[in-house]
């Protein structure tokens, strides 16, 4: 059961909705809050990007890996404009949801970026997603994993 989003709408990068309860199914999940207006972000999407892109799209079988981005920008058409030019082709929270707010008072954020990854019912793995993957790079996947509890076909 996929919590953490239930009851809400995601949107891919061509912007069509999304059901999170089949888009997250059995994945750990790295929520992503970023902004377009903020250089620690803009240095860390592409990081993220490969690091996404070697797990899901370039792993066979894919990993059981999916971020969603909640924007911290000024409007919907900077966030648009960030997600579609730097983010990967991983989900998105509407920026018009309010749902941002609550996520970021259960997540305590207080600055961006910041990468939590949880399992499916939203505990938190890690809020230090970034700082791992900086780190150990795709080692940290195998921990991810292990410490959601989910069933596994991931053998990288």
């Amino acid at each position: 059961m996929v919590e953490v989003f239930s009851g809400r709408t995601l949107l891919n990068k061509e912007g069509d909705f999304v059901d999170p309860e089949e888009a997250l199914r059995n994945k750990v999940v790295g929520i992503y809050f970023s902004a377009g207006w903020c250089p620690p972000c803009r240095d860390f999407t592409p990081i993220l990007c490969d690091f996404y892109t070697d797990l899901v799209e370039e792993s066979d079988p894919p990993a059981q890996f999916e971020i969603v981005f909640v924007s911290s920008d000024k409007s919907p058409d900077d966030m648009v404009e960030y997600y579609h030019d730097m983010h990967g082709d991983w989900l998105a929270l509407p920026w018009t949801d309010d749902y941002k707010h609550e996520l970021r008072q259960r997540y305590k954020i207080t600055a961006v970026p910041k990468l939590v990854i949880v399992k499916e019912n939203g505990d938190v793995i890690t809020d230090k997603g970034r700082k791992q993957i900086r780190d150990r790079g795709l080692a940290c996947f195998r921990s991810w994993l292990d410490a959601a509890e989910i069933f596994q076909n991931f053998n990288g």
